[in-house]
This record gives structure tokens, C-alpha cells and sequence, in this order.
């Protein structure tokens, strides 16, 4: 594979991620600021994010990493309805970064 398509395979794998875990943080989004969650959903069916729906994504899926390695008595449990690793956390935001957004 060249890196050109590394890349492209790269994009894809990652625009995946950010496809089943758009969703969930569109539904917690909706519970806790219908405003955002308005302008969020509507960037997002446009395939594109404000710069504040954006930043909001980036920090929603920082904070929401459930697959850390660590046991129960290492580390916090995260509540959540998806299952989100440090790759998927990468994913994300190499994705808002290839759209443009600053994380």
C-alpha cells in the first residue's frame, strides 16, 4: 500500500468511527442542551460541523474513553452507551482535523 492509500484507508476507518459514535453523542447532546444538539445534528447531516460542534465532539470523546486496559480497581468506569477506546478517541479527531477543525 503507498501512503497515498494508506491515507485514503486511514480516512475511511476513521470517518467509521465517527459514523457509530456520532449518534450516542448526539442523544446525550439532545438531554442536556437541545440548542447544541440542534446545531450539531444539522452540521452533521450537511457533513459539516460548526467550529463549536466540533470542539464539543473532541471533548465529548475525550472524555468518554470506556476501553482504557485498566481494571476496576485501576481506573474510573465511564457510563456509557458505546464503547469508545483510545483509538476511537485518535479516530475522531484525526477526522475533525481532516475537515478542517482545530483540536
Amino acid at each position: 500500500m503507498t501512503g497515498k492509500d494508506e491515507q485514503r484507508h486511514a480516512s475511511y476507518e476513521d470517518r467509521r468511527v465517527v459514523e457509530r459514535l456520532v449518534p450516542a453523542w448526539l442523544e446525550e447532546t439532545e438531554r442536556h442542551d437541545g440548542a447544541a444538539a440542534r446545531e450539531a445534528r444539522s452540521g452533521w447531516g450537511r457533513v459539516s460541523l460548526s467550529d463549536r460542534s466540533a470542539q464539543d465532539l473532541a471533548h465529548w470523546v475525550t472524555a468518554r474513553v470506556t476501553d482504557t486496559a485498566f481494571n476496576e480497581d485501576e481506573g474510573p468506569y465511564v457510563e456509557g452507551s458505546v464503547r469508545i477506546t483510545p483509538a476511537d478517541k485518535e479516530a475522531v479527531h484525526r477526522w475533525l482535523t481532516a475537515q478542517g477543525h482545530r483540536i
